[in-house]
């Protein structure tokens, strides 16, 4: 059996540089009592703001100079807990700073409720007075759009001094899932042992083109969760219970409203991604699970089946190098300035794609300001593992630009939008892959590649976006949130999406136990609106070329500056409208179309034999 390597184990050049925030975590230290320190330097400000434009553009100031420290303070924990969770150094790190965030934004409180707390008309007054607060135009408007929903200024505080305590659900859930859960080892069809894990599952096994190892795997893996499955469901029910209280508290209609809210997305928009797409992709995916079945030769397709390769002799392989090489060419269409942020990011240890225990599962970007966004992945050597990296280097660039171009306060964006930029960067990369050969094989394996994601972004986490919508409604009702209410709930999810075509069994039901998205709002649904953009500029750049690039690029460097929806309008695409949405779940059934013909052939002789 194959040994799982620890942290310091795994070369350092398949690591992220940490040192471009920090060099030493003594340094870090020193920074981190150094931010506690400088609270004052805000906290000065308070009961001044209505000395007129310039004292609040001075606020602002200090508290995005301020904030900006800690987000690097807090990336440093992060990151490092990110890289091995069960190092008990790494979780004290994780729980100093994030002791430090609540007492700054708790310090920092004061400014919404007394900024708002000023005669009508007086923020709209200072904008008009003072150029120097242009650059916060759109932090003012949104806490002017907030107003009817503050609560009393002492209030404020004491909510966001207990910033620790209410994400506790989320540190609560990835420790235990990073340092804490533990799986049998499994066998394979040859009876070979395989050690087993939370990343090895998703990120290898779940794959697998062997049947035995895949579905011993997925036994395991149940068995594993299944012993978290109340903790877990109270932890998931807490995360829920806070923000039906939260939002109760403040006046807004439901949870989904107040999330809703910070997301600037109106309901409407937000049902209609659910129910048109969930409505129809369905059939699509239907059809394509049947397609599985046949060619897999299975007499039950499981879910643990839906990601199983069905060409495995097909699995073009790669090196990091040469996939570097492929993501810069492939994405050299997006200018000199996009290319120079992907070289740096591919050449300069950006990216961690070590495999080792504790790691995080999944994939993920964290940006750093003065520093770089820092891409965790996992590497396997073959050419699927490019496309996830070009999806991960969607959001660096991203990330890159809107700081190069805006200040702290106008660069993070709706979680509605941030999808758009990583999924144009994985199809552009597999639409050049595809230019570059004429063998069908390889086509037909970019079609599945694509399906692939679509099926994670569009399929997975839309479910994973229909379990929310429907746990919150009932959490509203009053209805304690438990593991039975999470399984049953997304078992009936699962069933009526796939139409009896994928058997829903008990590991089926307990996938609630597998997204940390749920513990960021209202995350999982956001995939569907970023996939839906995205999937439309990716043809406009294949198809117009540079204009769309020119004005890719500006909305990049746009940051938040626009709403989510003014920014897919000013891409071509009117989110609003359901023929937008249309047309992302019409690429996916082209692409299930254009899978299936290719497979006739072999399922043709199949029958006849």
């Amino acid at each position: 059996m194959k040994k799982r390597l620890t942290r310091p184990e795994v070369s350092a050049e398949l690591t992220w540089n940490l040192a471009d925030i920090f060099p030493t975590v003594r340094e870090w230290e020193v920074e981190l009592g150094a931010v506690a320190g400088d609270i004052p330097s805000v906290a000065y400000f308070k009961g001044r703001l209505a000395d007129g434009p310039l004292t609040l553009f001075a606020c602002l100031e200090a508290a995005e100079t301020l904030q900006k420290r800690l987000v690097r303070v807090t990336a440093y924990a992060s990151l490092l807990l990110s890289g091995d969770g069960t190092d008990s150094a790494n979780q004290g790190y994780m729980g100093r700073a994030a002791a430090l965030g609540a007492e700054v934004q708790a310090a920092l409180s004061f400014i919404r409720s007394e900024a708002l707390a000023l005669p009508s008309g007086t923020l709209e007054r200072y904008l008009g007075e003072e150029p120097k607060l242009e650059g916060f135009a759109r932090t003012l408007t949104k806490m002017l759009d907030e107003k009817p929903y503050m609560l009393h200024p002492d209030t404020e505080v004491a909510l966001a001094s207990l910033g620790e305590v209410l994400g506790a659900p989320y540190l609560t859930y990835t420790r235990s899932k990073a340092a804490d859960m533990t799986f049998r080892p499994i066998t394979d069809k040859d009876g070979q042992e395989h050690p087993m894990s939370f990343t090895l599952y998703e990120g290898a096994y779940e794959k697998s083109a062997d049947a035995v190892l895949r579905r011993n795997a997925f036994a395991s893996f149940t068995e594993g969760l299944k012993n978290y499955q109340n903790t877990y469901g109270a932890t998931w029910g807490t995360e829920v219970k806070k923000h039906v209280v939260l939002a109760r508290l403040r006046g807004y209609q439901s949870a989904t409203h107040m999330l809703l809210h910070s997301q600037e997305v109106d309901l409407p928009a937000y049902e209609a991604l659910h129910d048109i797409i969930l409505k129809e992709i369905a059939p699509h995916m239907r059809r394509y699970a049947k397609l599985r079945k046949e060619v897999l030769g299975l007499d039950k397709l499981l879910y643990c089946d839906i990601e199983a390769p069905l060409d495995p002799e097909f699995n073009p392989p790669t090196t990091y190098e040469a996939a570097a090489e492929l993501i810069e060419k492939a994405l050299a269409v997006l200018g000199p300035e996009y290319s120079t942020i992907m070289a740096d990011a591919l050449k300069n240890r950006w990216i961690d794609r070590a495999e080792n225990i504790g790691k995080s599962t999944g994939a993920f970007c964290y940006g750093v300001p003065d520093a770089h966004p820092y891409i965790l992945v996992s590497w396997d050597d073959n050419l699927r593992d490019a496309l996830i990296l070009a999806h991960e280097l969607g959001h660096a660039g991203h990330g890159v630009l809107s700081m190069r171009y805006q200040r702290l306060s106008n660069v993070r964006g709706s979680m509605f939008f941030v999808e758009a930029p990583s999924i144009i960067n994985e199809l552009l990369v597999g639409n050049y892959i595809g230019a570059q050969t004429t063998d069908p094989r390889m086509q037909r394996w970019l079609h599945m590649g694509f399906l692939l994601t679509y099926y994670h972004n569009f399929v997975r986490h839309l479910i994973e976006g229909e379990l929310q919508r429907r746990i919150f409604v009932l959490a509203e009702k009053g209805q304690p949130i438990t593991a039975m209410v999470l399984s049953r709930v997304q078992g009936e999810i699962l069933e009526e999406f796939w139409g009896g075509e994928v058997e829903v069994d008990e590991g089926a039901r307990l996938t609630w136990m597998r997204q940390p998205h749920f513990y960021m709002g209202l995350y999982p649904y956001t995939y569907s609106a970023g996939l839906t953009i995205g999937t439309a500029v990716a043809k406009d750049i294949k198809e117009k070329g540079q204009p769309v690039v020119d004005t890719w690029l500006e909305i990049l460097k746009a940051g938040s500056t626009k709403t989510p929806l003014e920014l897919g309008k000013m891409a071509g695409v009117d989110m609003t409208r359901p023929e937008s949405i249309k047309k992302a779940v019409d690429y996916v059934g082209y692409l299930v179309d254009e899978v299936v013909k290719s497979f006739a052939p072999t399922c043709d002789k199949a029958h006849s034999s």
